[in-house]
């Protein structure tokens, strides 16, 4: 249950920033020929003007309701100290703007006992010196005054025209948050009921100190009166509230901060009620987190842990392994997250997944990348953990399916100290984000990693595979690509021209180059077919498969193809 106060969903607001303050007012055309003074002045000529009242009575409190300019020449006010004292603070109790008093026949100088109680109540009291026309202020200020509410409705109609057309082209959530960014110039903040992060839109400088420690501070800011400056409205319909969307302290919009985030949260809910099955918020946030260290889409190491704390994977005191989940095409990237937070939960260990994609090699696989914390700082009990986890979410993934194809490879652990030192913490999170890609570059460079286990139902881990490893740290070195290219140019040509299979029966000799009849069953040949094919790519590559190096040099040339082909 969240503890985040709640909103009332029926209140528009109508913002105090599309009504001028009073110094505002003042600065109109209208006001210079009586040579206004301030006489009290500060905080309290930023109070906004709801209209303008001229009165000389002394009993005008009981005729305002609040933001009003009071215009008078004092020639009604009592003469009484006292009472003259009571009468301002009547004119404060209501909520009245301001005091505009134009010396003349009854009022040559301002009175201290005016001037104090003004001072006293917080009421801006201004004298004019010269005699002008009311009605002509009056006009200005009032033109003024509606200008700015025409304004304020055309840009309320400008922002529901945005989101209502998002919410009816079915935007993407990430998409719908960036807009209300953009509208509000302020970071702005999707978070789901429990406070974790699912979408954020916030400057490069400052997403390391927005996200840290979001939770915590997101439930302080909720139980604060002024919920320290933020705005904060329900993303909710028919009854169900899927979470917060929160705009941090920014420049006021004109059509109101509320109002903006009021049109974007309708607009996302609007889009969870047309996807009833969709993803929940929570994976969302995480996945979208994993997709962005992939790509590298943020601004530093400190922001990479950061996003991950936000999205409720904390790293600060784990060893956090790299790893990536294969399953047959039927088996969706839901059905692996779903199973990867029970393994996870089952070892006290938490996980976040990324986005699942299908692996163009043919093998009609899809791919999961994820993060594995495991909670302590001993790498040995964390790998026993790490291992238990990958049978565990192999097993789960094979239950119920016909395919015995699920595989979970596994990277290296990585310790995540303190946050400080900052340098010790950045470079251990570096490690992490290096060995995620890395990982997901070894699984589409080595069939071995993909294929069944010769350990049954263990996962696989990175650590295994040195050679895969060295190839995908050095995948753009251009030299690397160069001999990949002369090596295997013959064998690609052939391939072009004739279709076949050469390149899937060289890479089954390559993983087993000791053993031709595991080759061969590994490229499902007859060992008479595929000393046929040996032959073949004998003759083509004019390498000879019993010379170590000549096979070393072809393991590196078709490990570094199949990373640049996608395999």
């Amino acid at each position: 249950m969240s503890d985040r106060r709640d909103v009332d969903g029926s209140r528009t607001e109508r913002p105090a920033a599309v009504l001028p303050t009073v110094s505002e007012v003042l600065a109109l055309d209208a006001f210079a020929p009586g040579a206004p003074v301030v006489v009290v002045g500060g905080a309290a000529l930023e109070a906004p003007v709801r209209w303008v009242h001229v009165s000389d009575s002394a009993d005008v409190a009981r005729l305002l309701e609040g933001g009003e300019l009071l215009l008078s020449t004092g020639s009604g006010w009592p003469d009484d100290p006292r009472r003259l004292a009571h009468f301002v603070a009547q004119l404060a109790e209501v909520g009245a703007a301001g005091i505009v008093l134009e010396l003349g026949a009854h009022y040559r100088y301002v009175p201290a006992v005016l001037a104090d109680a003004a001072r006293s109540a917080d009421i801006a009291l201004i004298v004019l010196h010269r005699e002008v026309k009311f009605v002509t202020i009056t006009e200005a200020v009032h033109r003024r005054i509606i200008a700015d509410q025409t304004a304020a409705l055309e840009a309320r109609d400008a922002v529901r025209t945005l989101f209502t057309g998002l919410a009816l082209r079915g935007a993407p959530t990430e998409f719908i948050v960036e807009q209300v960014g953009l509208t509000l110039a302020a970071p702005v903040v999707l978070e789901s009921v429990g406070h974790e992060v699912v979408v954020a839109h916030v400057g490069g400088a400052t997403e390391t100190r927005t996200l840290r420690d979001w939770a915590r501070r997101s439930r302080a800011a909720a139980a604060a009166p002024d919920r320290e400056g933020r705005a904060i409205v329900p993303v909710e319909a028919r009854g169900i509230r899927w979470g917060w969307l929160v705009a941090l302290p920014g420049a006021a919009h004109l059509a109101g901060r509320d109002a903006v985030l009021e049109q974007a949260a309708t607009a996302l809910a609007l889009g969870r009620l047309a996807d009833p099955g969709g993803e929940e918020w929570s994976r969302l946030g995480r996945r979208r987190v994993v997709d962005a260290l992939i790509d590298g889409r943020f601004t530093g190491l400190s922001a990479v842990a950061a996003r991950l704390d936000a999205a409720g994977m904390p790293l600060v005191g784990t060893v956090a392994f790299a790893a990536v989940a294969l399953v047959s095409s039927g088996r969706g990237g839901d059905a692996v997250a779903a199973a990867a937070d029970i393994a996870a939960a089952a070892i006290g260990a938490r996980v976040v997944c990324g986005t699942s994609t299908t692996l163009d090699d043919g093998s009609a696989l899809v791919r999961t990348p994820l993060i594995l914390a495991v909670a302590g700082r001993a790498t040995s009990a964390a790998d026993n953990r790490a291992d238990a986890f990958t049978v565990a979410l192999e097993d789960a993934l094979r239950a119920g399916s016909t395919s015995a194809r699920a595989r979970v490879v596994l990277g290296p652990g990585t310790v995540i100290p303190a946050l400080e030192p900052a340098a010790a913490y950045e470079r251990a999170v570096g490690t992490l984000v290096a060995g995620l890609r890395e990982t997901i570059d070894l699984v589409g460079a080595d069939d071995s990693l993909r294929g069944a286990s010769r350990r049954g139902a263990d996962g696989r881990r990175v650590a295994e595979r040195p050679l895969t490893r060295v190839v995908a740290a050095l995948r753009d070195d251009h030299r690397l690509v160069a001999h990949a290219e002369r090596m295997l140019d013959p064998l690609l040509a052939e391939t072009r021209a004739r279709g076949g299979d050469l390149l899937d029966v060289l890479t089954a000799l390559l993983a087993h180059p000791s053993n031709r009849t595991a080759a061969a069953e590994a490229a499902h040949l007859s060992r008479s077919v595929f000393y046929q094919r040996i032959a073949l790519l004998e003759d083509l590559l004019g390498v000879d498969f019993d010379d170590g190096e000549q096979v070393a040099a072809l393991h590196v040339a078709v490990l570094t193809h199949r990373l640049h082909a996608g395999g």
